[in-house]
């Protein structure tokens, strides 16, 4: 037991591994973490990378700092995982990751001019990424995107894939006309059902909404965010008005709530 390091303020990455081996000894480690599994911790993980982006989006640098570090401790977590289970250390994950980075700028780390621009790099690290799905068996144009992402990312992120290889069409405007047809065809199934077409009309509509956010140069899962937060924006004014006047959204008429978003909306300038 290394108590002194586990006590010791300035102790960085050893003291961080030292406390998860311990939480994790099957004799003497908490009940819960011990019962921990890869698949139990996967959620976690996907939690915290949220609260970080959530955290950037509202510029709270105070809370950037520990949200990047619940964020860290999930990899710790698996490393340890990994390590009990001989399958690799934490490490091998940081050698690897190195290697990586070291391989994907030569630009920087070997012989290639680094008189390119940011998008003759981005070609580029496509090109090593696509070398390095082949070497892993992945011979697909679309393998290797990862289905545990959110639906609406992984729409994007498959047809930015497909569009490598041309699958693609020409401009925006195209898009915006199979957004009218998808809309047709998702009203007939609204109108008629069943339930299992008016999913399926659904779906069809949000994978080309994200492939119009691709081509206007935006990423979806950021802009529906953004408007999550400004809905809940709005609807908290709202409600605060409401309560100011010993009201309740419960007990407001539709018009009223409409009246005071429309207020809400009005304060924010600049805002859609």
């Amino acid at each position: 037991m290394h108590d002194s390091l586990i006590n010791d303020p300035k102790g960085g990455m050893p003291r961080l591994l030292e406390i998860m081996e311990r939480l994790r000894d099957p004799e003497n480690g908490c009940p819960w973490d011990i019962e921990q599994t890869w698949q139990t911790i996967a959620p976690y993980t996907i939690e915290e990378a949220y609260e970080v982006a959530d955290a950037i989006e509202r510029e709270a640098w105070d809370e950037l700092k520990g949200e990047l570090g619940d964020l860290l401790l999930q990899v710790v977590y698996f490393a340890q995982m990994g390590t009990e289970e001989g399958r690799f250390t934490f490490a091998e994950i940081a050698d690897g990751i190195s290697d990586k980075m070291v391989d994907r700028h030569p630009h920087v780390f070997g012989d290639e001019s680094r008189d390119k621009s940011a998008e003759q790099q981005t070609r580029d690290w496509e090109v090593q990424k696509a070398r390095e799905r082949q070497e892993k068996g992945e011979a697909r144009v679309l393998d290797g995107v990862a289905l545990g992402l959110p639906a609406l990312l992984r729409a994007f992120k498959l047809q930015k894939r497909a569009a490598r290889v041309g699958f693609d069409w020409d401009n925006a405007d195209m898009v915006l006309d199979k957004i009218r047809e998808e809309a047709e065809e998702l009203a007939e199934a609204a109108a008629s059902g069943p339930h299992d077409r008016i999913e399926d009309e659904m779906g069809d509509m949000l994978f080309v909404l994200a492939n119009l956010a691709r081509h206007l140069g935006v990423d979806p899962e950021q802009a529906l965010r953004r408007t999550n937060e400004k809905f809940v924006r709005r609807f908290n004014a709202l409600e605060d008005v409401l309560h100011a006047s010993g009201s309740s959204p419960a007990d407001a008429t539709l018009d009223e709530m409409d009246a005071l978003w429309n207020a809400a909306k009005k304060s924010e300038p600049g805002r859609g």
